[in-house]
């Protein structure tokens, strides 16, 4: 039951800093928002599967679970290997990928760093930071990479950690499937 708990903790995370991104202004891409609630909601019915799997011994849906976690895990220690790898270089080529392809998150950045343009400011384009007005704005790619590198670290820690709880939980989901259910008739065994 441990292992339900921890799913069902970082899909209620998910879902909670995607609201708090929203409520605070820091976040305006719904698109990003709603993968994000979206992702934590599957975690959620997914962990809920494996929590009812469970309590009522069910054999189909802990074997569903099971192959789910595995996936999961395959998933989110990739994706925690590759941030933990990326060095500056390749985060700056990101952060730039990501600067090109999205306005609204360029808007977001501009707006919350308090900064203009990607790698140079120039003066005729339009801007949604404070700085703008005064004409004296600092490009936004020093300030990204300062963060970017922090985050990264961040986000591919937590990211590793929680994968080894889902291997966990897939090998002791595996244990407890192969197990005879208490509950069941026992001259059925013999």
């Amino acid at each position: 039951l441990c292992v339900f708990s921890s799913l069902q903790l970082v899909s209620l995370l998910l879902i909670g800093i995607a609201a708090w991104g929203i409520g605070f202004g820091l976040i305006s891409s719904f698109r990003v928002v709603g993968v994000v609630i979206a992702v934590g909601v599957f975690l959620f019915f997914i962990a809920l599967v494996g929590l009812i799997g469970a309590v009522k011994h069910h054999q189909v849906l802990l074997f569903f679970y099971m192959i789910i976690l595995l996936l999961v895990f395959i998933v989110q220690f990739s994706v925690s290997c590759a941030c933990l790898a990326l060095n500056e270089e390749q985060q700056s080529q990101l952060l730039e990928v990501g600067w090109n392809n999205t306005n609204s998150a360029r808007t977001d950045i501009e707006r919350n760093l308090n900064c203009c343009g990607f790698r140079v400011f120039y003066p005729n384009e339009t801007c949604a930071s404070d700085c703008f007005r005064s004409r004296h704005c600092k490009p936004c790619a020093p300030i990204m990479e300062e963060y970017a590198g922090m985050v990264l670290r961040f986000v591919g820690g937590i990211g590793l950690f929680f994968s080894f709880t889902e291997i966990l939980g897939v090998w002791l989901t595996y244990r407890y499937r192969n197990q005879k259910d208490p509950r069941a008739n026992p001259s059925a065994f013999i």
